[in-house]
């Protein structure tokens, strides 16, 4: 492999150290001393950058360990630079505190420096973060305070974005878990006002704080409906193997009830305009995880029938070939996670499809397959998440405490569990914790027409992570994608709760959203010259697939495949032709509702 050695300048900033109060400058000093750092990767290639760390962002400080974020430009990039992005990066984990950090060589801070692109990492205080007046400890971190910090630190970068370097109009969050949660967050709620009254008490910079794009890895969100959604896809493991007593099983039957309601009440589509209910919900679900799975398998992971999945009896047609895909098999016993980079933006990779017996997934039985990813790890107790006191005795989740009091308290903030940990006395949660959690869920925001959301999203769940259910992420996707915006989302065959992976992928990504504009060399995959390159096309089937058929046969393209569950087509475009191209001339046909590059389901 080639080896790039990047020559790097690192300037470390210290500001003075703020105290609580009122004399924080948030204005920007790009003439703040300076040292000299650089940045090994796994690989061996090095990067240096420019530091400026411990900038606070309120000017009102009240957690001076929390409240400021440390901001690394790449040596390639110009102090006076005005268009590289900013990837800023939350390292927030079950809703704690989180210290602003240093870039990573092992994750994508480290990575986005490589790329070329300044990085920000901004603290936060979280449910556990706690400040000591007059002898008393005080709970600073506790809900809406974590999403308040990041806007914070938004407004800095956009307050400031004629003398930092980098372009805060071209932001992208990223964050996993909780820290996913809160990248959706930053995404969907630009410039909300409901924010307003509570940022202008912390003294945040007069600045907006909508950003470009979102990264979200397994987003644990939604959290009023985050139980009843857990016990809707888990509750047919409950007679075999989820652990759980005879009283969490009835918990567990009461809210999965309460789940086809909540799904018929957000009005959500398909791709091609197919209203989605309780009851497709399920195919709609199963769709997500028979592309993850048939994408492992075209990358050549061994897929055992005996979890469920279905493959075809005869033969299937092909979807062109590739070369260079690493056989995945390992010796674990466990079908391996899906790892190696597939294709980004750009088709540089293509994905075969099999055309022989067994080589096309046909089906899931999701019964079977759910156990299979109990057996790898345990599932939460019901309910997962706002738990406590519902069954007597049982602890409070993390949640329970991030909905909480200064004081330390751990409250109940859904209805369902507050009527059962009170005997019914308390029927309803209280207005003041309501206003919180709505203030911590993204889907509150979206489709409202005076927020700024994110124009990209891209949205990773991995397929056996039971952190959450994964009708939460493919919601925000599809919720997302209904109101017109770009979204890459899938389901990561095989991978548990995880972040920051195949960011060949990411950055792929990224660079299609944002164009080739940083400095940074890349390397040319040996798959980027495959033969054919795969489209899936949808069309509105009022109007039929002929003007597409017309389009696609004039500009040489090959239909390889006509699916017959839903209104879409299959072709493999000539290896002269310019993908771009035939993509915009496709989406310009009568009747095409969207084109999607490859396996992953890009929601656009």
């Amino acid at each position: 492999m080639r080896k790039y050695m990047f020559t790097i300048l690192l300037t470390l900033a210290i500001s003075n150290a703020a105290k609580a109060g009122n004399d924080v400058d948030l204005k920007f000093n790009p003439n703040s001393p300076s040292k000299i750092e650089t940045l090994t990767m796994p690989d061996g290639q090095a990067v240096s950058y420019h530091a400026y760390e411990h900038l606070f962002f309120v000017s009102n400080v009240e957690d001076s360990t929390y409240q400021y974020l440390n901001f690394y430009i790449p040596a390639s990039v110009s102090m006076n630079d005005s268009q590289t992005p900013i990837f800023l990066r939350t390292y927030i984990g079950g809703y704690m505190a989180s210290q602003a950090m240093g870039p990573s060589a092992t994750d994508a801070t480290g990575r986005a420096l490589l790329e070329g692109y300044v990085v920000c990492i901004p603290g936060s205080r979280g449910r556990n973060s706690i400040i000591n007046k007059k002898g008393k400890n005080y709970y600073t971190g506790r809900a809406p305070a974590a999403i308040l910090d990041l806007k914070a630190a938004l407004r800095y970068l956009h307050y400031n974005d004629g003398v930092m370097p980098g372009d805060a109009n071209k932001i992208i969050t990223d964050g996993t878990s909780a820290g996913g949660a809160m990248s959706a967050l930053m995404g969907a709620t630009g410039n909300a006002s409901e924010y307003e009254p509570l940022l202008q008490k912390m003294g945040t910079a007069p600045a907006k704080d909508n950003v470009f794009a979102s990264v979200c890895y397994c987003p644990i969100t939604d959290l009023e409906h985050a139980d009843i959604a857990y016990e809707w896809l888990y509750n047919c493991t409950n007679d075999s193997t989820r652990k759980i007593s005879d009283v969490q099983k009835t918990i567990s039957n009461e809210l999965a009830t309460l789940y086809p309601a909540y799904i018929n009440s957000l009005g959500l589509k398909k791709q091609d305009g197919t209203s989605i209910t309780a009851d497709n919900y399920l195919d709609y679900v199963k769709s997500f995880l028979i592309t993850s799975i048939q994408r492992a398998k075209n990358e050549g992971c061994d897929i055992p029938d005996s979890i469920g999945i279905e493959f075809n009896k005869s033969e299937m047609p092909h979807f062109g070939g590739i070369s260079g895909i690493k056989n995945m098999k390992n010796k674990t016993g466990m079908p391996p996670m899906r790892e190696s980079p597939m294709m980004g933006d750009g088709g540089k990779i293509m994905i075969p499809m099999g055309n022989k017996e067994g080589e096309f997934v046909t089906d899931i039985d999701m019964k079977r397959y759910l156990n299979y990813v109990v057996t790898t790890q345990m599932l939460k107790t019901a309910p997962a998440f706002d738990s406590k006191n519902v069954v007597p005795g049982q602890a409070a989740s993390g949640e329970n405490g991030e909905f909480g009091n200064t004081k330390g308290s751990s409250v109940n903030f859904t209805a369902f569990s507050i009527t059962k940990a009170t005997n019914g006395k308390i029927t309803e949660v209280n207005s003041d914790i309501k206003a919180n959690v709505h203030l911590l869920n993204p889907m509150d925001f979206i489709g409202k027409s005076e927020v700024n959301t994110a124009p990209h999203w891209y949205i990773r769940h991995g397929a056996r992570d039971r952190d959450t259910s994964l009708p939460i992420p493919i919601n925000l996707a599809t919720k997302l994608m209904n109101n017109g915006y770009d979204v890459d989302f899938c389901l990561p065959w095989n991978r548990p709760h995880s972040g920051d992976y195949n960011l060949d992928d990411l950055f792929l990504w990224i660079k299609g959203i944002i164009g080739s504009t940083t400095n940074a060399t890349t390397e040319t995959t040996e798959c980027e010259n495959s033969p054919g390159n795969v489209l899936i096309i949808y069309y509105d089937s009022t109007i039929g697939k002929q003007p597409l058929l017309k389009s696609t046969w004039e500009m040489g393209c090959e239909t390889i495949y006509d699916y017959k569950n839903f209104n879409a087509i299959a072709i493999r475009v000539p290896i002269n032709a310019n993908l771009n191209s035939v993509i915009t001339k496709l989406n310009k046909t009568k009747g095409v509702l969207s084109v999607n590059r490859d396996q992953i389901m890009h929601l656009d």
